[in-house]
Formats: C-alpha cells, structure tokens, sequence
C-alpha cells in the first residue's frame, strides 16, 4: 500500500475515534463535509470542536451540568454569539492535561493566535452553518463573529550565502557537538540529499517523505508527489539534486530495510521510511549552526526556493505553479511584498539632480 493511502487510513481511524468524544449529532455533520474537505481537515475540525464543546461545558452556565456527548442541537440553539467570542479570547492562553504512555499527567500550555483563532472559529461556524441549513437550529450565532484579523508576515528565506553555510554545515558537520558528529557520519549523505531536495524543487516536507523511490524518474529528471489536497504533480530537480540524490541511494542500497519500507526513498535510523518530525528536526539541527539568527524551518527552505525562482523570473503563475499553491492570490499574497520592496529601492537610487 502506498504511504499517502496509509497515512490516509490513519488519519480517517484517528477521527473515528475522536468522533467518539464529540456529540453524536457532529457524525452527520464530518459525513456532510466529507465530499469537499481532505481528511487532514476534518481531523483538525474535530480536535478545534473537541475543545469548544469542552469549553461550553466547563464555563457556560447552560452546559455545567451537560456530558459532551449528550450534547443535542437544541442544546446548539442556546449557543450564544457571545459564547463563541468568549471561547476565542479563552483559547488565546489555556492549558490542557496530557497522559503520557507511561500514565503520568503532564500540563501543556496552549497559546493560539489569530491564525489558530480563525481556524478553529471556521470549524464552528461550518458546524454551525451545516444545522442551520438542515433546519436543526433556527440561527446561526458563529456568522456574527468577525473573523481575526491576519497579519501578514515577512517572508523568511535563506540568501545565497546562506544556502552555501547550510549544505556545506550538512555535508561537513564541522560544527555539530559530539554527540551530533557520530549520527552525522550514519546520516549525512541522506540529509544532505533532502536538504538539496527542498531547496532545490520547493515542495512541502510531507511530499518529500511521501516520495518512493519507482517516483523519480533520473533521465527526466522529475519526481512524482502527491500534492496538498491530493493532485498528483512532476517537480523536476537539476544537476545537484541529481548528484545528492544518486549519492543517496548508492548508501540506501546498503540498508537492510524493514519489512513494508521497501519503497520508501528516504529512511529513518530504524530502516522505516523517515517521519516530517525527523525531517523538521533535521533542517533545525543544521540551520541553526548555518544561520544561528533565523528560525529555520522546511517550509522556509520551500520559500527559499520560491523567493529565488520569482527572482529570476519575475513570473508569479510560474512560481505558483511551482509551489503547487491551488489558489494564485496565495502566491500574490506572499510574494508580492517583494515586488513593493523593489520598486522602493528603485526609487532610493533614483537622483534627480546627479552631478556630473
């Protein structure tokens, strides 16, 4: 089975079991949705209304003495809109219990901003919407609360020089501790190929970890991946990705694989196909020797490449398409602060009264 269908059934058996913790009415709504959300998205909606209808039952009144999953929609008609503000100025800070494998209790502190505040308020006002349209509720209290506002962030990205410390800190190791060093000679050839396959071709680190090895195709010079939202896509890759990921898999042949990893093309210490949390802590481990001042992380190496690829082309729909953004105003929105900055320094060398 192919590791994006694993990963699928996985997350499809999670919400199962999360459904579990939530009222029975919410079943119809994730079937209802179905259709129209990657299963990732549903995931996330039901771990945003798991802590809503927690909220609701420890600190609104009408829900004290309510369990979650009795919870039925005329329960819903007593959600006021004042409710959920209350509920996104909650989850600003919060903490949360966690039971770790060996039954200890340890406490998480939660911090969301308006990133996590817009998410989790979208799963309620869908919820919402899916009973008002099915006439389970009369109204709808989530549509009067005003979405938060978004600040949009620079775009963090490595410059040339930068990129050169990186690989030549992954190939090298010169700077990592001791203890890093005797990893590092086991590990190096394959960091080095997936640090050169993020730069070099922009995609997402679970496209990367989702690649097989019958994926590359080395005399087009492509890969196949499976997209975000599940669109299959060829990203081509030049001479030193070509070199990194040949060098790769002449030590990969020397790997005893564990058993249903046979295709996977980057793997793990423990012979399985490598995790993202690998891949993230991989690119941090070198990063932050390479460029100590920036928080550097996959997908700043996926902007990386965005950054340079707009540079040299000046063609947003290339860049977009590149990225595999679906929506081009995601790609404006990002990239066109670049084109702002340019215009600025345009003007900063402009002299109108130069002497001669």
């Amino acid at each position: 089975m192919k590791y994006n269908n694993q990963l699928e059934i996985q997350y499809i058996n999670r919400l199962k079991e999360l459904l579990k913790q939530l009222p029975d009415i919410c079943t119809d709504f994730f079937i209802s949705i179905s259709q129209t959300t990657a299963i990732k998205t549903r995931l996330n909606y039901a771990y945003d209304l798991k802590l809503f209808f927690k909220y609701l039952t420890e600190n609104i009144r009408y829900f004290k003495d309510k369990n979650i999953l009795d919870i039925n929609s005329e329960d819903l008609e007593k959600v006021t809109y004042k409710d959920i503000d209350r509920f996104l100025d909650y989850i600003s800070y919060h903490q949360t219990e966690n039971i770790t494998k060996l039954g200890n209790i340890t406490v998480i502190n939660r911090i969301n901003k308006e990133n996590g505040k817009a998410r989790k308020l979208c799963a309620i006002r869908r919820m919402f919407r899916y009973f008002y349209k099915v006439g389970e509720i009369s109204f709808n209290p989530a549509e009067l609360i005003e979405t938060p506002k978004i600040h949009q962030k620079n775009i963090i990205y490595l410059d040339k020089n930068e990129v050169i410390k990186l690989l030549n800190e992954v190939e090298n190791g010169t700077k990592l501790t001791q203890k890093q060093k005797l990893y590092h000679n086991y590990t190096k050839v394959r960091d080095f190929a997936i640090v050169c396959l993020l730069l070099g071709t922009g995609m997402r680190v679970s496209e990367c970890v989702g690649i097989n090895i019958q994926d590359i195709d080395f005399t087009k010079r492509g890969i196949k991946i499976l997209r975000k939202g599940g669109n299959e896509s060829i990203v081509y890759f030049g001479d030193e990705v070509y070199d990194a990921l040949n060098s790769y898999l002449d030590e990969r042949e020397k790997i005893k694989v564990i058993e249903g990893n046979e295709n996977a093309l980057f793997l793990s210490m423990q012979r399985k196909r490598i995790s993202t949390r690998t891949v993230q802590n991989l690119v941090k481990k070198y990063s932050k020797i390479a460029t100590p001042l920036k928080n550097i992380s996959p997908h700043k190496l996926r902007s990386t490449y965005g950054t340079a690829l707009y540079e040299k082309t000046q063609d947003i729909y290339l860049v977009a398409d590149a990225l595999g953004h679906a929506n081009i105003n995601t790609t404006k929105k990002h990239y066109a602060k670049m084109k702002e900055e340019r215009r600025k320094q345009a003007a900063l060398v402009t002299k109108l009264r130069e002497e001669n």
